[in-house]
């Protein structure tokens, strides 16, 4: 499903979170365990499968506590929602609710990068039609929320779906078709 898994470090301290571990868990640990790395936090983007498989395995290996949005009606230690931040060693990502791919979908947003999940990929968006998909929401998600964020924001996706493995925010408004400016009529048409 060409998922992408993140291991994000607080270089100062060593202190680290996972984001969406579900396959090659091997390499994770590996990562771990080579780096000397202290996981904190597992912290999922949405509820799917592909992007929680594996919250049970890691957080069972490293000691930690899995965080999702409030609304994830799965097995999680910690909840959090819109503007909450997560802190490792010294660093903290703050919580963005972006619903419409999932009713549960966040990003992550901090030093300089975002970490958007399955909201926006590199060059597209994630689908609407599955269980607790609004295309309406996940319009005000990329409108109301991300498009509002700074240009200069590195990207990272859910998947490895785009041209690219990261991207901009910025590129992204000028090259992907989703970011382009629409009234949400326009963009529920445009989705189906």
């Amino acid at each position: 499903m060409q998922n992408f898994a993140y291991i994000v470090e607080d270089e100062n301290t060593g202190e680290a979170i996972i984001i969406d571990p579900s396959w090659d868990l091997m390499e994770l640990e590996m990562i771990i365990k080579r780096n000397n790395l202290k996981i904190k936090y597992i912290v999922n983007t949405h509820h799917h499968f592909d992007h929680t498989l594996g919250n049970q395995a890691m957080a069972e290996s490293t000691k930690s506590q899995i965080i999702q949005h409030k609304s994830s009606e799965l097995e999680h230690d910690i909840s959090v929602v819109d503007g909450d931040l997560i802190e490792f060693g010294d660093s903290k990502l703050r919580v963005l609710h972006t619903p419409g791919h999932s009713q549960d979908s966040i990003c992550l947003v901090g030093d300089g990068k975002i970490f958007s999940g399955d909201t926006l990929f590199v060059g597209n968006c994630g689908r609407t039609d599955l269980a607790g998909g609004s295309v309406q929401d996940l319009y005000d998600s990329l409108f109301d929320v991300l498009y509002n964020l700074d240009d200069d924001l590195v990207m990272y996706s859910g998947h490895n779906y785009g041209s690219t493995q990261t991207s901009t925010l910025g590129a992204e408004k000028m090259t992907n078709h989703v970011m382009h400016k629409r009234t949400k009529q326009q963009f529920v048409d445009m989705m189906g």
